[in-house]
């Protein structure tokens, strides 16, 4: 649903339902946002974080988190420290995604 939302608002959107297809695809392109779903099957949007962070690439990419709560604030500041860029809780607020969104347009 939030990719047909961003598409319909004009955002060009890739996606994967798959934790390892999504650390793939953000290895191998460039992309001005991601949003990543911390709660996946099997490889997770922590695993995909932890990656990136023992490869020291998470600071360069533009990451926000998207989770209904499975993770507390104490743990969302650790990550903003290692280059997490921001969080968005679910229900996600429209206008919050739009401002996250438009912080990262080029």
């Amino acid at each position: 649903m939030v990719s047909k939302y961003l598409k319909l608002k004009g955002n060009e959107c890739v996606v994967s339902n798959s934790g390892k297809e999504g650390l793939k695809m953000i290895l191998q392109n460039k992309y001005d946002l991601i949003i990543l779903d911390i709660s996946m099957p099997e490889f997770t949007g922590r695993d995909i974080l932890e990656h990136l962070e023992k490869n020291g690439i998470l600071q360069e990419k533009n990451i926000v988190l998207f989770t209904a709560s499975a993770i507390s604030t104490d743990e969302i500041d650790d990550l903003m420290k290692k280059g997490l860029k921001g969080a968005l809780r679910k229900p996600v607020d429209l206008e919050d995604l739009d401002n996250t969104v438009a912080r990262f347009q080029k």
